[in-house]
């Protein structure tokens, strides 16, 4: 990428490749098989030799490059960041409807804010089992056309609105698809058609809303990034990318990795989120498989660092009472380093050390958020991994405003910033 606008129009492509979590983890490993590295199973045994290697499972990846003459008990310097995304996730049984609609039932996932998914074109992806001769297979399905939309009741029905806006997600967030009465097994005939395949043999599903509108920048100057899921695919996005860019020439004192979870939206606790066994298991075996004893993993861990990047907030302008005053944050001013005094992220004096060294090394700048007094904002993985594996963090993240809204604002020269912050911070001079 030969400028801030290039690459911040290369993270567009990352996030209209990225409707779902399930597309978001194949859009990386692909990426990233094209810089070199080869795809392992969970299942299979790990090389033992250098080399660049990708797993991926479900909406999860773990990726990392060991260099020639590594040790066992090479330190990690590990990037993390989420796939998911606040959406609206299809019910197992969501064929409804009323006053002469086909309706879908959807059910909130995460926190997204309720009104931004109001009067928009829609459409569905994510993943889906399907029966085939050699047994269940995972399928994604991806339809990027306006086929749903949950419209607002008109102002003169309720004139309450201008007073605030209250919405039930169980009465009034569920979409239109079609005209006619409901229509048992339709979801399931139609992922069929989609997927070309018998409506027999689709058995289930985990299938997102997302808005079809996609990516774009905006601004006078295309100053912004415009785009739903940028918590957290922004910083998946300059993850995937530092980690390919310094794939062929890697640090020869540690291991480079990344890790991208799925689930962090609604606690991380699951089989592949962060708040489980998923990464040290990773980590372990990437030593386990280089001759390395559960000591070694054990040292490596001790002495590596975790760099969580996640998105967080720019100062409002129409709201700028309800940020820390001492600490304002802009687009485009460059990475965020986040601090907080109750851990609410994992930084703390050593790694905000750490990553001032690789933004100084970057040649970028750096800002600070920090919470309003008597406000507690959202956390991260940091916190969490950091926790789990007795790990060094420091939680940083890129600017945004609109956060967990169906679109997101960010900095178009923030993305580039970043990346070359995580660069440095894989390759220290």
């Amino acid at each position: 990428m030969n400028s801030a606008r290039d690459t911040a129009l290369d993270l567009i492509e990352f996030l209209n490749s990225a409707p779902s979590p399930y597309h978001a983890a194949a859009q990386a490993r692909e990426r990233l098989t094209a810089a070199g590295f080869t795809e392992v199973g969970p299942a299979e045994a790990w090389p033992s030799g250098p080399g660049r290697y990708v797993l991926t499972d479900g909406g999860s990846l773990f990726a990392w490059v060991v260099p020639d003459g590594a040790a066992p008990d090479a330190s990690f310097r590990l990037l993390g960041a989420h796939t998911d995304s606040p959406t609206l996730k299809v019910k197992p049984q969501p064929d409804t409807g009323s006053a002469g609609f086909r309706q879908l039932g959807v059910e909130v996932y995460g926190g997204p804010l309720l009104n931004s998914w109001l009067d928009r074109d829609l459409g569905l992806a994510g993943r889906v089992v399907v029966a085939t001769a050699d047994g269940p297979q995972v399928r994604l399905v991806r339809v990027d056309r306006p086929i749903l939309r949950v419209p607002q009741l008109a102002i003169h029905l309720d004139p309450t609105v201008r007073e605030g806006l209250k919405l039930d997600a169980q009465r009034h967030l569920v979409p239109i698809w079609s005209l006619g009465a409901p229509d048992p097994g339709g979801f399931a005939r139609f992922l069929a058609g989609e997927l070309e395949v018998d409506p027999a043999a689709v058995l289930s599903w985990e299938v997102v809303v997302y808005d079809v509108a996609g990516a774009n920048l905006a601004g006078v100057d295309e100053e912004f990034v415009s785009s739903g899921r940028q918590d957290n695919l922004n910083c998946s996005f300059a993850s995937v990318s530092a980690l390919a860019e310094v794939a062929a020439a890697p640090d020869a004192g540690h291991v480079s990795a990344i890790v991208l979870f799925d689930h962090e939206e609604i606690g991380s606790r699951s089989p592949t989120g962060a708040d489980g066994a998923w990464l040290g298991r990773q980590l372990e075996r990437s030593v386990l498989a280089r001759g390395g004893t559960r000591d070694d993993f054990l040292r490596a861990v001790a002495n590596s660092l975790h760099v969580s990047a996640d998105m967080t907030h720019a100062t409002h302008p129409n709201y700028s009472d309800r940020h820390e005053p001492g600490h304002w944050i802009e687009l485009g001013g460059g990475p965020v380093i986040k601090v907080s005094a109750n851990v609410n992220y994992g930084t703390n004096a050593m790694t905000q050390a750490a990553f001032l060294a690789a933004t100084e090394q970057a040649g970028v700048p750096v800002q600070y958020f920090v919470n309003r007094s008597g406000v507690r904002s959202g956390s991260t993985i940091g916190p969490i991994v950091a926790a789990g594996l007795a790990v060094p963090t420091v939680d940083v993240g890129n600017a945004s405003l609109g956060m967990h809204s169906a679109r997101e604002l960010s900095g178009t020269a923030d993305i580039s910033m970043m990346i070359a912050a995580m660069k440095a911070f894989l390759r220290p001079a």
